[in-house]
């Protein structure tokens, strides 16, 4: 993380008494997180990207020791309950998977939205079970951490029902301007799928293989508000609901129009 101290005391918070280890990597803040960091007990590792392998999240795993075989990754902007916490105490201790998925709640403009196409990441894995996906994506994004990648693990993975909640929004520009570089970063990396060898797609999960090869179509946006907004009843979070559905539509659309546009920009380059 880098320059969190609005969101991290929240985040820390949530998970201060019930966790023996708690790790902030942090990119060169400016601000107050590391004193807050340090404030809550959690120990600071120094983290530089050098544009190359590996990013925040592998290095992390690279690098550092932690005294227990399982870690949780968490943004700054996220924070544990107490039902995801006393499933965690119920579920981990004699779990036979090597990972799970967590959903969230999302907060956006103001208020939580219960329904639509929950969101969720594969944020707690044991350490010694795989690692975030590789690819070379170094030409086309200057984000450090693993923002978009999957863990690739070794073993059976399972799900924890309880919700994290996620305080992502800081404003409609902020929001626009994000998946903006999101956007982009998807639509190179569709590119690269396209030549990427069988080994490659099967590393995939499930979902990320029907959303990669999908993206280039005009239907998919359309195809993902309807599921969203009216079969996982987007609808019953209001106003919000649909605008939230509204701007992922036109997120999947953004990618499909950047990657007709880098196609057209690859056939205008000489051929070497």
């Amino acid at each position: 993380m880098r320059n969190e101290e609005r969101n991290l005391p929240e985040c820390l918070r949530s998970l201060r008494n019930s966790f023996d280890e708690i790790v902030v990597v942090d990119s060169g803040s400016t601000d107050s997180t590391r004193a807050i960091a340090a404030d809550y007990g959690a120990i600071v590792l120094d983290f530089n990207w050098n544009g190359a392998f590996p990013k925040k999240r592998n290095w992390t795993l690279m690098n550092h020791a932690f005294r227990h075989p399982w870690v949780l990754f968490l943004d700054a902007d996220e924070r544990l309950t107490e039902s995801v916490i006393e499933e965690l105490r119920c579920v981990l201790p004699d779990s036979t998977h090597v990972g799970y998925w967590l959903q969230f709640d999302n907060w956006f403009m103001g208020r939580p939205l219960r329904y639509g196409d929950l969101f969720r990441k594969l944020a707690l894995f044991r350490t010694d079970a795989g690692m975030y996906e590789r690819f070379p994506e170094e030409a086309w994004t200057n984000m450090d951490m693993e923002v978009h990648e999957h863990p690739v693990l070794r073993g059976t993975i399972g799900e924890i029902r309880s919700r994290l909640v996620h305080h992502g929004y800081n404003g409609m520009a902020h929001h626009i301007a994000k998946h903006n570089e999101y956007s982009t970063w998807e639509a190179n990396r569709f590119l690269w799928l396209e030549s990427a060898n069988p080994e490659v797609w099967g590393a995939l999960t499930p979902r990320q293989k029907i959303k990669y090869k999908r993206l280039a179509t005009w239907w998919l946006p359309w195809l993902y508000f309807a599921s969203a907004f009216v079969l996982k009843a987007g609808f019953l979070d209001g106003w919000c609901g649909w605008t939230f559905a509204r701007l992922k539509m036109r997120y999947f659309d953004e990618i499909r129009l950047k990657i007709l546009d880098m196609k057209r920009e690859q056939l205008k380059r000489p051929v070497t």
